[in-house]
């Protein structure tokens, strides 16, 4: 009985030490989140263009409340969270305007860009006023972009980052593939032209990834977690083209927001 009873006493101060040690870690990884001072860069993917909810004062920049850079901000209290990332950016525009928030303190930065700077308005445009071939030719234009004038944008901007946030923890965030091919479609662009768009997303977050490599910045693709959420899929999370609002088009829903992007960078964060 007595053994019984010193057995019962040791496995309850096991059990409390385990608890105790359970709760520290929490608290511990809890207070190392919200010790954290992040600044979201970028351009309309990371803004939340397509999203709604717009914060007025923001104005053309368009930054959302659903976007992935406000729900991870809500979900883990940072000490500070930054929000710059702007509709239609450039890596130009990130460098002349979205950088000041940085400085030696910030240890987590979320960027996505290099879309713009490819033409991936005037590649959708063309592909859908105009014929087959006009878009295939407009596609390996901006192919020839990315091989050729890309990287240097890009090793600029993120020289930069590195410059003012000399300790931070960068995620370089790509794109999706925008079609589902074979899927529910019934018309629009040809399946061809389909493909051609979703080789060029691969190949700009091929060369995107690349550069973020070479400055030590951590890549997130987010192709994987859209597959069965393309156009065309019948569950997408990506908006066709909307006449009514042109400026949402192919861009992601609150849900591809969520559901793609959030988990994408939090995995990575």
């Amino acid at each position: 009985m007595k053994m019984s009873r010193l057995v019962a006493f040791s496995s309850s101060l096991l059990l409390g030490a385990v608890l105790a040690l359970t709760g520290a870690a929490t608290a511990n990884a809890a207070s190392s989140v919200q010790a954290v001072d992040y600044v979201a860069l970028g351009d309309s993917y990371s803004s939340g263009v397509g999203s709604g909810s717009y914060d007025s004062a923001s104005g053309d920049c368009k930054r959302s409340s659903k976007a992935y850079p406000a729900l991870w901000a809500n979900a883990n209290s940072p000490s500070s969270f930054a929000f710059t990332a702007c509709s239609g950016a450039r890596t130009d525009d990130v460098t002349a305007g979205q950088l000041s928030p940085l400085n030696s303190s910030t240890d987590l930065v979320s960027i996505s860009i290099g879309g713009n700077d490819a033409g991936f308005a005037d590649v959708m445009t063309t592909c859908v006023l105009q014929s087959e071939s006009t878009c295939l030719s407009r596609i390996a234009t901006a192919r020839s972009y990315v091989d050729t004038t890309l990287p240097g944008k890009l090793n600029s901007v993120y020289t930069a980052i590195r410059s003012k946030a000399p300790s931070a923890h960068v995620v370089v965030l790509g794109y999706p593939r925008f079609y589902k091919l074979g899927g529910s479609c019934i018309a629009g662009l040809s399946e061809t032209e389909r493909s051609a768009i979703n080789g060029a997303s691969d190949y700009l977050n091929a060369a995107t990834a690349k550069r973020a490599a070479d400055h030590g910045f951590t890549f997130t693709d987010v192709a994987g977690r859209f597959t069965g959420h393309e156009i065309c899929s019948g569950s997408a999370w990506l908006h066709s083209l909307n006449w009514l609002n042109i400026g949402e088009s192919y861009h992601p829903t609150a849900a591809g927001q969520s559901g793609g992007y959030l988990p994408a960078f939090s995995s990575a964060a």
